[in-house]
């Protein structure tokens, strides 16, 4: 069956089109969120930023989900993820808009972060149970498929969601505030979308009687352990989840130096370097969706580890290729070089995970997923801190990365024949 049939399949399925409704509106929301706190922190006028302030940024914003993480694996394995995805959600709304009146009342930042940590905080949950509840929806003939079409959907819906709000910014006076309320109510559009799917539809399968919260709470760490000890049983999700954090790492590298080039090296007005930025998500975006296409066909050409070793090795070849220059364009053909390479390594990898692991304990390794990005990113800002000049402008960096994803390469090439030999 071709793609195409497949995926006219694949929309026909109720469940399926309810359930990327619910992701498509949730990380829309996302996408104008992430881009008030980036123009925010990174682009405003009265603001001097430099590699460190923006690691020190995603260090807040991002780390303290190392310790929420678990939890909510372990909570999303006995919550049901369809009342998740509405409290969630309306949560988030309401919180976005209490980061709106701190924007407007111009609090200290410190108080701005606490807000926008919170609202952040939600979506770990969110995010993994959307990949957790996937296999509920779609049969596993077709997971592939939705795993190509599912998160890149949600990518793109993010990266449509920050040019609206970028489209905002220049309309309105008040535009961070006004960003962040759009945001706000595009989380509350998909918590009543949510709505329209059964409470059990979507998991977890639990047999008795469901623990109360605060046993929940209680038995993390066991349920951690138990979800560790299951993935070292899973070696082939194990090993992919290894390759993706290391690629995390790269394009949370990468995306520094970009932020410094277009705050620094190419434009000295704030406004024409957010517009190159804007300019730089949406290649990265068609990237997205070029993987979403090509995926599903080139796995079943070169495997799932023989995939990764495809997009690792070109992405060790083109990203010092067009990253050297140092210029526009070779950095925006990059971008959607990594956007490529990185979405269909994710789409990869998700379906591995899916298919190697029990029902019972996705909720975990999907946090524990989301948990690696997030450390991987933070590690990624931290180290680029380090390296990068104020201008952006480093080949030791741009090296570094190419170094990483050869050995990626090789590594998963090693895996790939041992995977045939056994």
């Amino acid at each position: 069956m071709s793609v195409v049939r497949d995926l006219r399949v694949l929309l026909r399925l109720t469940d399926f089109r309810r359930l990327l409704t619910v992701r498509l509106l949730s990380q829309a929301a996302d996408g104008v969120y992430q881009v008030a706190l980036a123009t925010y922190v990174v682009f405003s006028p009265e603001k001097q930023t430099s590699p460190a302030a923006i690691a020190s940024a995603m260090a807040v914003l991002l780390l303290p989900y190392s310790l929420v993480g678990p939890f909510a694996g372990v909570l999303l394995d006995r919550w049901q993820r369809r009342q998740v995805f509405l409290f969630g959600n309306l949560l988030r709304a309401v919180l976005a808009v209490g980061t709106a009146l701190l924007i407007l009342a111009s609090v200290p930042d410190w108080l701005f972060y606490v807000s926008a940590l919170s609202v952040t905080a939600v979506n770990r949950f969110v995010l993994a149970g959307l990949s957790a509840a996937l296999p509920r929806v779609v049969d596993e003939e077709r997971l592939v498929l939705a795993n190509s079409i599912s998160p890149t959907a949600g990518t793109l819906a993010a990266t449509a969601g920050g040019g609206l709000a970028f489209a905002v910014r220049l309309v309105s006076e008040d535009s961070d505030a006004a960003v962040v309320l759009l945001g706000a109510a595009l989380y509350l559009c998909s918590a009543l979308a949510s709505l329209r799917m059964g409470r059990r539809l979507l998991g977890p399968d639990i047999e008795g009687e469901r623990p109360r919260l605060a046993a929940a709470v209680a038995s993390t760490a066991h349920g951690l352990a138990d979800g560790l000890r299951h993935l070292r049983d899973r070696p082939s999700a194990a090993r992919v989840l290894a390759a993706m954090t290391l690629m995390r790492f790269n394009y949370g590298a990468l995306t520094v130096m970009v932020l410094m080039l277009c705050r620094y090296a190419w434009y000295e007005n704030e406004q024409d370097g957010l517009a190159v930025l804007g300019v730089a998500v949406a290649v990265s975006g068609a990237g997205f969706f070029a993987a979403a296409v090509v995926t599903p066909w080139a796995i079943g050409r070169f495997g799932r580890y023989g995939w990764l070793v495809v997009c690792a090795g070109a992405a060790a070849v083109l990203e010092p290729a067009l990253g050297l220059p140092f210029t526009q364009v070779p950095i925006l053909i990059a971008a959607f070089v990594l956007g490529f390479i990185t979405q269909g390594s994710k789409i990869t990898t998700d379906t591995v995970v899916q298919t190697s692991v029990d029902d019972a304990y996705r909720g975990r390794i999907f946090s524990l997923y989301d948990v690696l990005f997030n450390v991987a990113f933070v590690g990624a800002a931290a180290v680029a801190a380090l390296i990068l000049p104020p201008d952006g402008r480093s080949v030791q960096l741009v090296v570094l990365v190419a170094l990483i994803y050869a050995g990626i390469a090789l590594t998963m090439a090693r895996w790939s024949r041992m995977s045939a030999v056994r």
